[in-house]
């Protein structure tokens, strides 16, 4: 008997044949989604001791074999070329395109990295009856840059970037006791309530990802995210870097 593809595995195939290429937030619950970051290999150790010094917003899963597109580790078979709905590219610091496949971008000395991503907690907080307000609107995570700055290394620097789910008080206390087991995941949050404090001006205008419903009772809860990496792209300004467009994920293997 043929076995059926895992959910995870679906869901890369429907990437790689281009019929999915939308945000990835409440599909494939139970399998670990990574952002992605590929630098030519010249600058791969200063991205790796910027995720080194970084971990909260870059937890590492997997860094790949320089030309390699294949995460061995994490979803043997998969190709990081194809199997993410979007990507970015980057040049001299600046988004020059999201195309939905990296096959004309990849070259020999392309190392991948694929780092932790928060939409791997929030089967567990569903599950936990807790709210995750863009699954429920159906939107795109909020994602704000702060004031908060990484610890650089090499070309690499920039701002703490987070996204944001509103909950009550109650609700951010159980949620912060959840998120501790998902360490590789970014974890508990980084901050609750007032987002001036950390240097966000407008909760109503993301810099990535949509705008969600905050209720009556409810406070903005705030994640490291791995979207930090590509503010970092902004400042390195390496003439060629590719990434996962925001909320668009790798689903891994890995089970939560």
């Amino acid at each position: 008997m043929k076995q059926l593809p895992s959910k995870a595995q679906a869901l890369r195939l429907a990437c790689r044949a281009r019929t999915h290429t939308g945000p990835t937030p409440g599909y494939a619950p139970g399998y670990s989604q990574a952002n992605l970051v590929v630098v030519p290999q010249q600058h791969a150790f200063d991205f790796l001791l910027f995720c080194q010094r970084n971990p909260r917003p870059c937890p590492v899963l997997e860094v790949t074999d320089p030309g390699d597109p294949q995460p061995k580790e994490t979803a043997p078979g998969a190709d990081l070329r194809t199997d993410l709905p979007r990507y970015r590219i980057w040049r001299n610091g600046e988004v020059v395109e999201e195309p939905t496949d990296l096959l004309g971008h990849w070259t020999e000395d392309s190392v991948a990295f694929l780092l932790g991503c928060s939409f791997t907690f929030e089967a567990a907080l569903l599950e936990a009856g807790l709210p995750v307000r863009h699954i429920e609107q159906g939107k795109n995570v909020p994602m704000y840059k702060t004031n908060i700055a990484c610890q650089p290394a090499g070309r690499f620097s920039g701002p703490l970037v987070v996204s944001m789910r509103p909950m009550t008080p109650g609700q951010a206390i159980e949620a912060t006791l959840i998120c501790q087991r998902f360490p590789q995941s970014h974890g508990a949050p980084i901050h609750l309530g007032d987002p001036e404090a950390i240097g966000i001006g407008r909760i109503d205008q993301p810099d990535e990802g949509d705008a969600v419903e905050i209720r009556r009772g409810e406070m903005p809860v705030f994640w490291a995210c791995g979207v930090t990496p590509q503010a970092a792209a902004k400042q390195a300004k390496l003439p060629w870097m590719a990434t996962h467009a925001p909320g668009h994920m790798f689903v891994t293997d890995l089970r939560e």
